[in-house]
């Protein structure tokens, strides 16, 4: 599989919540050992059907943040694991300069880091997603993307959807989540979850990672635990991680995982940005021998 970007360095990026879908890494499921692996463990550490959920849905149950959490770790870290192992077969070295995820996609970028293992990863995600989805019963809301404000501006909202259109955001997108995750609602859920941070074995990042909550550089476990420690609590300043990326160098993002979210907010953050979009579904086409004749 040879990646189309040029010679410059590259940042991987790994999406969070709304970007998962029914049937989603069902395609590379079918073409890849490797994949099949992965989605073999997630269902044994979770004890329950992950695999089924993702490709058979319903859809309710995959949307609800407790399983989505999970499933789109599960289907990314599949497509990194079979790009890494077709890379490794075609002796191209493919080395990110930078790892980076939206929300959820923060804790896949730990992984690909070396911060903490996907076995431990996937159990923290659920719990993260059990917190969240109690927090949220609790006290309900919902999630906007916002594109083209400062943040103070965004922080002085209050009806969102409407007074960010109103002062100039160039896009709005309700996104499907069903709690006000990065909000001061999450409160309790941030609490308890910086409680098992706190106790959470980490590594030295062996990539550097990119913080979702202030758009800096973290190169240190100790740097990786304060970040999640506020996780829940505070805004995604993506635009900012990708702005830091870009300056230092990185103007090649790989997107790896379900969807392609974070494909289109990059190109819209960055024009000196170039994006190739490695989801399932295209890593599992690239897999697929070409018909014969």
């Amino acid at each position: 599989m040879s990646v189309p970007y040029g010679a410059g360095p590259v940042a991987f990026v790994f999406p969070g919540q709304g970007s998962q879908y029914v049937g989603m890494g069902k395609a590379l499921f079918d073409v890849s050992e490797t994949a099949r692996q992965v989605f073999k463990r997630a269902d044994e550490i979770l004890g329950f059907a992950l695999t089924r959920m993702c490709f058979e849905g319903p859809e309710q149950d995959l949307n609800d943040t407790i399983n989505a959490q999970p499933a789109i770790l599960t289907v990314s870290i599949a497509c990194l694991d079979v790009l890494r192992e077709r890379w490794q077969a075609m002796g191209q070295v493919i080395a990110p300069q930078y790892v980076a995820g939206h929300s959820l996609g923060e804790f896949t970028a730990l992984v690909a880091a070396d911060v903490i293992d996907f076995e431990n990863a996937l159990v923290l995600v659920r719990e993260r997603g059990r917190l969240m989805k109690e927090n949220g019963t609790l006290r309900p809301g919902g999630m906007l993307a916002v594109l083209g404000l400062d943040k103070d501006v965004l922080e002085a909202l209050d009806r969102a959807t409407e007074l960010a259109r109103a002062r100039g955001a160039t896009r709005v997108v309700r996104l499907p989540i069903s709690i006000a995750s990065h909000s001061p609602l999450m409160a309790r859920a941030a609490a308890q979850f910086g409680e098992i941070v706190a106790r959470l074995p980490l590594r030295q990042p062996r990539i550097p990672v990119v913080a979702n909550i202030t758009g800096t550089i973290l190169t240190s476990a100790d740097d990786i635990r304060k970040e999640l420690a506020d996780h829940i609590l505070k805004p995604v300043q993506w635009t900012a991680s990708v702005v830091e990326m870009v300056a230092r160098g990185s103007a090649e993002f790989l997107e790896i995982g379900p969807g392609q979210v974070l494909s289109g907010l990059i190109r819209r953050i960055s024009q000196d940005a170039h994006v190739v979009t490695l989801n399932d579904r295209e890593v599992a086409r690239v897999l697929t021998p070409s018909p014969s004749g």
